[in-house]
């Protein structure tokens, strides 16, 4: 039997019971009518201090629901990649069958909660039985979280939804995928190298299609842009397989991950 990593905060193990389709919805979506999005005026420069100050509020308390919805879910595994790739698609295929082997070594499956390869992925960790979470995101042409989530989140402002994709993951997979896709790979991957994570391991899967990034990386090595070290943080396979057992063993001989007890919810904090 694999081994059961506890939670990057706590020793815990995976969460068995959480109930179906839970979610938690960190702001209140834009007004009817309202032709500007109040994100788009938040980062249009100075607002007056009242504006600012409630926006820091629900950004806090954005944080704060995310918080309390994702740190009982346990040792989570996050895959990144596309939301347009169809079902028939090899991306979408082989995304599944990663979700399927990461909740069959005893993590819990974590995607930005949409459709493509983030669906695959979610529903590959239904397939064996697994735990599968979602840190879903409002867009104009809103995204719905897919049906293969035991619990998601749905956040209106990007930096809140990486922060929880990031903060609960002892690894990250990255699908084919574009500009979203290639955002969270490079932030994982500043994080490393500023050390404000652990080196954990980032899987990029498609060599073929990652080609053109590993010879950018390439190049900025050479230029001296970055350190040989930081462009062979990133492993590159076509296998599902590989990729799992790469971060399996790195959870397990690096980090120490072992059977634990695990974080409890308190109700009278409204938790569960």
């Amino acid at each position: 039997m694999s081994p059961q990593p506890p939670s990057p905060n706590a020793a815990a193990d995976r969460l068995t019971d959480a109930p179906a389709a839970a979610e938690v919805t960190g702001a209140a979506r834009t007004l009817p009518g309202d032709e500007t999005p109040s994100e788009r005026k938040f980062l249009q420069g100075p607002q007056n201090r009242g504006s600012e100050l409630w926006r820091a509020a629900r950004i806090f308390w954005e944080m704060i629901s995310g918080f309390r919805a994702l740190s009982f879910v346990g040792p989570c595994v996050t895959v990144f990649g596309s939301a347009r790739f169809a079902e028939d698609h090899e991306y979408y295929k082989r995304s599944r069958a990663v979700g399927k082997l990461l909740a069959e070594a005893g993590f819990t499956v974590m995607t930005g909660g949409g459709p493509g390869v983030m669906e695959a992925a979610n529903r590959g960790a239904k397939d064996a039985g697994g735990m599968s979470v979602g840190c879903n995101i409002e867009l104009p042409h809103e995204q719905k979280p897919n049906p293969y989530l035991d619990r998601w989140v749905t956040f209106r402002h990007f930096y809140v939804r990486k922060l929880m994709l990031v903060k609960y993951s002892y690894a990250f997979i990255a699908m084919p995928g574009g500009y979203g896709t290639l955002d969270e790979i490079f932030e994982v991957a500043t994080l490393i190298q500023t050390k404000k994570i652990s080196q954990f391991p980032v899987v990029l899967i498609g060599v073929d299609y990652w080609r053109p990034l590993t010879a950018m990386l390439g190049r900025l090595v050479t230029e001296k842009t970055i350190d040989a070290v930081d462009a062979s943080a990133l492993m590159v396979t076509d296998s599902p397989e590989e990729a799992v057992r790469y971060v399996h063993e790195a959870a397990v001989a690096k980090f120490g991950l072992t059977y634990g007890p695990r974080m409890k919810p308190r109700w009278y904090l409204g938790e569960r």
